[in-house]
């Protein structure tokens, strides 16, 4: 019986030993916290002005207007006087294209310049119909199947909507005079910085 009880003194002294050995963990004995990764900044849009710098303009009319008949089949059937202001950063050329979305039979093209040089801050009145032109851009060709500007000239009826679409590249269209608008557009895939739309009116 004396056994007995040592071996129960021995094994209660055993017990308590171990248990005032396991401390719980200070906090620097912690585990660290998983890392957590910080949301990458958001790239802000262009600012404003610089949009606003690049819109094409008239000095013919402003956008929403009548077209001026000396730029229409009815006049001299010349291209009006176009301006615009700098784009973004990394433009090599820029690409003009002039559409009629109200045309009968689907948009009808009106005139389609391409590779302007960078430095392009507009076009002048009566751009001649030649395939290239002294600063090296090139020209398409319109609906009529000729070269350069082609007027307005739509059906009697209710006024049409004619779009200046400006187009900034990042590259010059590896393409020759006399292309068609889809043409060009499919020449721009990927690589357009910018672009900017004057809209004129016209009815007869």
């Amino acid at each position: 019986m004396r056994k007995v009880g040592l071996i129960f003194v021995s094994l209660l002294f055993v017990s308590v030993a171990i248990a005032g050995c396991a401390r719980p963990a200070s906090p620097e004995e912690k585990a660290p916290p998983l890392e957590t990764v910080a949301p990458k900044p958001a790239v802000p849009p262009p600012p404003a002005d610089s949009q606003a710098a690049f819109a094409i303009t008239s000095p013919a009319f402003v956008a929403g207007a009548k077209i001026p008949v000396e730029y229409t089949c009815d006049g001299q059937n010349s291209s009006p006087p176009l301006a615009w202001g700098d784009g973004p950063a990394g433009i090599v050329s820029f690409a003009l294209i002039t559409d009629d979305p109200d045309a009968p039979s689907g948009a009808f093209t009106h005139w389609v310049i391409f590779n302007l040089p960078p430095d392009t801050r507009g076009l002048p009145e009566a751009v001649p119909a030649e395939n290239k032109l002294p600063s090296g851009a090139l020209q398409g060709k319109n609906g009529f199947g000729k070269i350069g500007y082609a007027g307005p000239c739509p059906p009697p009826g209710s006024p049409h909507h004619y779009r200046f679409t400006l187009y900034a590249l990042d590259k010059s269209l590896d393409l020759a005079a006399g292309v068609s608008k889809e043409q060009a557009l499919r020449g721009m895939q990927g690589h357009v910085l910018a672009e900017s739309q004057l809209i004129g009116v016209y009815q007869r």
